[in-house]
């Protein structure tokens, strides 16, 4: 499988990137995508934020906006997957192009601005989801909202119901002036009304918050406060970056946000401060250029409770899963721990 994946890979390296990932859905709605199930073990299950996975291996937002690929992706080995963005309305988001791979660097730019079809389209196909997985949904503004803060609040009444988490996405930089919204008192009172929806389900969730990697320490350490202060779940740390430091691709001065492997090290520089800041108070999800076992091993040691992907398997295909997967619990079997909780934030110092 994993030749013929690679050929597949290289076919869709050859056309536009957008045209390629719409390929990439196709085949998990086609069940031709590499399906190894689920992947647990003893020392991989773990809880977050009362979310109990068999790994701590997930997928982030971006990937399948508008949730078309819940089967595929079920079967792909992942501990839980975050789909979305949703937004209120359906919106088309920025004009194309708006995608762009960075190969030599392993990473990607995209300027996407919240494309989907709306929260009615992806809550009906939610309804319809695989009863085995750990699913949640990314919530998103519309870019045209008269009021952005209520936006991500309706997104989760409509779509809650069907969800084992939500997440508060203000930290796109594809979405003018969103991440105004991480302001101390603008976030407050955004996530006050995103909970009080949440607290008006008939089932209590996680709500995480999502931020940006760019803020600097004072931004981290409001963050911080207001994580505390309302009693928000976690924190995924983080989304894309708008830095362009150190890059060697074609296409690294398009405008938009940064992922993948140069990412890494200040995606977990800020995984740790906020590790710091919280004192290991609050659940965090770790985000940020993981391309091997031994990255997301990296971002459990600086913090992280749980670990997401999505930039590396443009390059490395859906088979990475696995192997992140089974040589993060080699590794935890190497080094003496019997869990994931043992190894969290045990490397933190190294990274502050």
């Amino acid at each position: 499988m994993k030749f013929f994946e690679q050929l597949g890979l290289k076919a869709m390296h050859q056309i536009d990137p957008e045209a390629a990932h719409g390929l990439a859905i196709k085949a998990l709605q086609a069940g031709v995508a590499p399906s190894p199930g689920l992947l647990t073990s003893d020392r991989l299950r773990c809880q977050v934020a009362g979310l109990g996975l068999p790994n701590p291996v997930g997928l982030a937002a971006g990937f399948d906006k508008n949730a078309e690929a819940l089967r595929g992706l079920a079967r792909a080995g992942f501990g839980f997957v975050e789909v979305g963005a949703a937004t209120p309305r359906p919106q088309e988001g920025n004009p194309k192009p708006r995608l762009y791979r960075l190969s030599e660097d392993k990473a990607a730019i995209n300027r996407f601005g919240f494309n989907n079809q709306g929260m009615h389209a992806i809550a009906a196909r939610l309804e319809k989801r695989p009863s085995e997985m750990v699913l949640g949904l990314n919530l998103g503004a519309n870019k045209d909202s008269e009021d952005r803060a209520a936006d991500f609040a309706t997104v989760l009444t409509r779509c809650g119901p069907y969800l084992d988490f939500a997440t508060v996405n203000v930290s796109s930089p594809n979405t003018e002036k969103l991440r105004d919204l991480q302001g101390k008192d603008a976030l407050t009172a955004l996530l006050g009304g995103v909970l009080d929806a949440r607290n008006g389900l008939e089932r209590r969730i996680p709500v995480f918050l999502k931020i940006a990697p760019d803020l600097d320490d004072d931004g981290f350490k409001d963050v911080a406060e207001v994580a505390r202060a309302t009693g928000i779940d976690g924190i995924i740390a983080t989304n894309t970056t708008l830095s362009r430091d150190g890059l060697k691709s074609q296409h690294s001065d398009q405008m938009g946000g940064l992922s993948g492997q140069p990412l890494f090290d200040k995606s977990t520089r800020v995984l740790a401060r906020l590790s710091q800041l919280t004192e290991g108070d609050i659940p965090l999800i770790g985000v940020g250029g993981i391309g091997s076992a031994e990255q997301a091993y990296q971002k459990l040691r600086a913090g992280a409770s749980a670990v997401q992907l999505y930039t590396a398997l443009v390059y490395g295909g859906l088979s990475l899963v696995q192997e992140i997967v089974e040589g993060l619990d080699d590794r935890l079997a190497k080094n003496g721990f019997n869990s994931v909780e043992e190894v969290i934030g045990t490397g933190r110092d190294a990274w502050l």
